[in-house]
């Protein structure tokens, strides 16, 4: 079941439920089958669920999703944003040549791919979060096909993975309507994502729904958007190294114990950080940013002249500065986009001083929308 608020805080519960995929032969740990939404009057609406098979409106339709910042310091696996401007492509089109009730990964190419994709749709990202939602739509008696363009490399902690099932999950959803919910998008997302990196819903949910998000619980999963005022300007700087840090690797060398001291040093600085995006207080947002005593310590020595570069960043005039995801890309904030650019140089400058990496910035603002439908043909 999910439950889903129109307010300030957007709530969105749902519950967890084993199903499996008879077309594809792919078992799913998490699903969902059924919707409830109310609004702040708690007047429920009716179950959706659907009975008839949708078809398609287009021929193809091609479809983007962006970027995202997981954990933003210390919310690590509960807190995340998308970033506006660069993210994955996906063109989906109605293929007479792919079984009915099925979907095949035509191509891959961009940035982001080095030969390591699989054109499997079973074991890529895109492709999982595809069959995912032709499942929740009931879709038989077509086949479809993906052309994947990957404008996020693998590996870099800005959400390449989830990005590529966000983008596909809204191509097929768009193909036949746009049936389903976000919330419905988000736990198909969750399913690729369980797959590669784990089931932390960080990443996939922001690159679906834009904005911030915090992820309050798992079990249900339950999602709110915290709405960053519009009046305010917000900028991340990305300074991209030449390093790969896979997330399964980033993640191994986390504490399983933590003292009771970080635990609650670093739900003050969530709660901070909460509070900062609510109100637009972005020396407030860059202080909570920085101030991560959990994952940023473990992981920071594995990238090379990491703590060099969050220094150069803050000592340029960022807000504050962290590894975004596992990393190994770093994320500083600040109000202004040359300020940015600034702030970039100097990080790139201390990748190379002191961890004898390349490294490229580059200076995007938040992005509010998440995955979207950019064009369709008939």
């Amino acid at each position: 079941m999910a439950i889903c608020n129109q307010s300030q805080f957007k709530p969105i519960s749902i519950s967890p439920k084993t199903n499996h995929l008879s077309n594809f032969n792919l078992q799913i740990s998490r699903s969902q089958t059924l919707l409830k939404c109310h609004n702040n009057n708690t007047s429920s609406l009716p179950t959706k669920t659907l009975k008839i098979e949708p078809l398609p409106l287009f021929t193809s339709v091609r479809s983007f999703a962006p970027a995202t910042v997981a954990n933003l310091g210390p919310g690590f696996d509960f807190l995340g944003c998308a970033v506006d401007g660069i993210g994955d492509y996906v063109t989906l089109n109605v293929d007479p040549e792919v079984q009915p009730g099925q979907i095949s990964i035509s191509d891959i190419n961009g940035v982001g791919n080095s030969g390591k994709l699989s054109k499997n749709p079973l074991w890529n990202c895109a492709g999982i979060a595809a069959i995912s939602v032709m499942r929740m739509l009931g879709v038989q008696s077509v086949g479809l096909s993906i052309s994947l363009e990957k404008g996020l490399p693998l590996g870099s902690g800005l959400g390449s993975s989830a990005a590529s099932a966000a983008a596909a999950a809204v191509a097929v959803n768009e193909m036949f309507g746009g049936v389903l919910s976000e919330s419905e998008l988000v736990l198909a997302g969750l399913e690729s994502e369980a797959k590669v990196s784990g089931y932390h819903a960080d990443n996939v949910a922001p690159a679906i729904m834009g904005g911030f998000v915090l992820i309050r619980s798992y079990d249900p999963l339950d999602i709110i958007q915290l709405r960053f005022p519009m009046e305010k300007e917000l900028f991340f700087v990305l300074v991209n190294p030449d390093f790969e840090a896979p997330t399964k690797k980033m993640r191994a060398v986390l504490p399983s114990e933590i003292a009771m001291s970080d635990h609650i040093w670093n739900s003050s600085q969530a709660g901070s950080l909460v509070a900062a995006v609510l109100q637009g207080d972005l020396r407030g947002l860059g202080k909570a940013l920085s101030s991560d005593r959990i994952v940023e310590p473990k992981r920071a020595p594995l990238i090379p002249g990491m703590g060099a570069v969050k220094n150069a960043a803050i000592g340029a005039g960022a807000f504050g500065c962290t590894i975004s995801g596992a990393g190994p890309t770093a994320v500083a904030v600040t109000d202004n986009e040359q300020k940015g650019r600034d702030i970039g140089e100097k990080m790139v400058e201390a990748f190379w001083r002191e961890g004898n990496l390349k490294a490229t910035a580059t200076v995007r603002s938040l992005d509010r929308v998440g995955a979207r439908l950019i064009s369709s043909n008939s």
